[in-house]
């Protein structure tokens, strides 16, 4: 054989191999996923949520479309309870991690639907006694396919798909924590106004009488004690106005938490509060009871865990029968060519997977209680709720006859003054009472609100196209959704 020749095979063959390696290697590389980082800046992120505000375009887009009206000027004068509740959801953080939640859990299916990959082994090998003439390195190459068995892949991907259906109910469950915060920031920011210019009227007709009584005294008609005692109701009265002033702006800072935006964005804002109604749908705690169960997003979240759970131990009793490998082999030993196959089992003599079996029979049983409880929780909730909107209507039917009642009797005062009948001591006296009787019904009025919400949060009757939560602002609209 020609020397030159041989040398010239040498590194022809030598050559396609290391090309052969790098055709495989870029076809490996080419269905990898490449990192991309996104560090976060502080300043940055700090930066865009002070910057958030309610005269935004796209929120008005965003409004508009899941209102389902346009807007005839930006931004509306008055704000509803409606209309604040999609600003909430546009901005509200919690609704951002409930969605990268759920994120998460559906990219969990794609990790359960993965099949094993197969391998690839070189083993070279060296003869240190090979006859003359003949090359002492003999290469063997050997494959490995794994195949499951009991149907592995297909309970982890039901436990995958249950875990993902809980991670998007969770999202409904944050929407209503997110609505019924602001139902009650948004009925204390709106009332707060009101109840401070009662506390100033009824301070103001305090101050009347005590301005009265001083004049009396000086006259020589009434005693300094009488005087002494009208000013305590007035001191008080003027706490009150302080501490009314204090919550005012208070409350426009809570609303401001329960939209997500910074305080300044609600500073002059015009805001419609719930309205506290005497009438209330007719609803028996069994009918509430029932239709809760049903379609409440938390009790359905707590169910996919459960069937999730049910999963897990499938899963975990399947792992009791071993998987199979296939295998093959090839090598070259010195110039004969040789071929083999193998099959791999795992024998399962000295563990039958009875620890994570027993730990998922465990975590089952978990999740049936947290669930038990969960719908426990609900009932008494629910009636609850029930029991205190009921109460409250009446007592708020009780405060605004006890309201009509003495403005009524300080018409009769104030037409006797004018008859000569009685005194003006007498008519501010009126005025203070009915004053009274004024911030007793708003504290009615609120509490009648709150206990409405805290109702339709038990009950928690479906928004119209509630799976606009579900995705990003810059997501699918709701007309996408339905």
């Amino acid at each position: 054989m020609n020397e030159p020749s041989f040398l010239l095979r040498g590194v022809i063959d030598r050559s396609r191999r290391v090309f052969a390696l790098f055709v495989f290697t870029l076809i490996l590389q080419a269905g990898c996923a490449r990192y991309q980082p996104k560090p976060i800046v502080l300043d940055q992120t700090a930066g865009n949520l002070e910057a958030r505000s309610l005269t935004n375009a796209d929120l008005r887009q965003f409004l508009s479309t899941n209102l389902g009206r346009e807007f005839s000027e930006w931004p509306p004068q008055s704000w509803s309870l409606e209309t604040l509740t999609w600003v909430a959801f546009y901005y509200h953080p919690s609704l951002d991690v409930a969605r990268a939640q759920w994120a998460v859990a559906t990219a969990g299916r794609k990790t359960a639907a993965g099949r094993p990959n197969p391998t690839a082994s070189v083993t070279p090998g060296y003869n240190f006694n090979a006859a003359s003439g003949l090359s002492p390195w003999f290469p063997g190459l050997s494959f490995d396919v794994p195949i499951e068995t009991a149907g592995k892949r297909a309970r982890r991907m039901s436990r995958a798909e249950h875990l993902a259906e809980s991670a998007r109910l969770s999202i409904a469950t944050a929407a209503w924590q997110v609505r019924s915060a602001l139902r009650v920031a948004l009925t204390d920011a709106a009332t707060a106004g009101r109840r401070r210019e009662l506390v100033r009227g009824q301070m103001d007709a305090q101050g009347m009488i005590v301005q009265l009584l001083e004049q009396r005294l000086n006259a020589g008609n009434t005693s300094a004690l009488d005087v002494s005692v009208a000013r305590l109701p007035l001191v008080k009265l003027q706490a009150d106005f302080a501490d009314a002033r204090r919550l005012e702006v208070e409350s426009r800072a809570r609303l401001a938490e329960a939209l997500g935006v910074p305080a300044s964005a609600v500073e002059k804002l015009r805001l419609h509060g719930p309205i506290a109604s005497e009438a209330m749908p007719e609803v028996t705690s069994d009918v509430a009871r029932r239709g809760a169960l049903q379609h409440r997003a938390d009790v359905l979240s707590a169910l996919a865990a459960y069937e999730a759970s049910e999963a897990s131990l499938q899963v975990e009793i399947a792992r009791q029968y071993p998987d199979v490998h296939l295998g093959s082999g090839y090598q070259w030993d010195q110039g004969e060519n040789k071929w083999n196959l193998a099959l791999t089992v795992e024998l399962p003599l000295l563990n039958r997977n009875q620890g994570p079996i027993a730990e998922a029979e465990a975590r089952r049983r978990e999740a049936a209680a947290q669930l038990i409880a969960l719908q426990a929780r609900v009932i008494a909730e629910i009636d609850r709720a029930v029991a205190l909107s009921r109460a409250s209507v009446e007592q708020l039917a009780g405060m605004r006859k006890v309201r009509e009642a003495l403005r009524d009797q300080l018409k009769l005062v104030e037409a006797r003054l004018n008859a000569g009948g009685a005194d003006r001591l007498t008519v501010e006296m009126a005025k203070t009472e009915l004053r009274s009787s004024e911030l007793a019904l708003l504290d009615a009025e609120i509490r009648t609100a709150q206990a409405i919400g805290q109702l339709e949060g038990a009950l928690q009757v479906p928004f119209q196209a509630l799976s606009v939560i579900e995705h990003e602002r810059d997501g699918p609209t709701k007309k996408d959704c339905l």
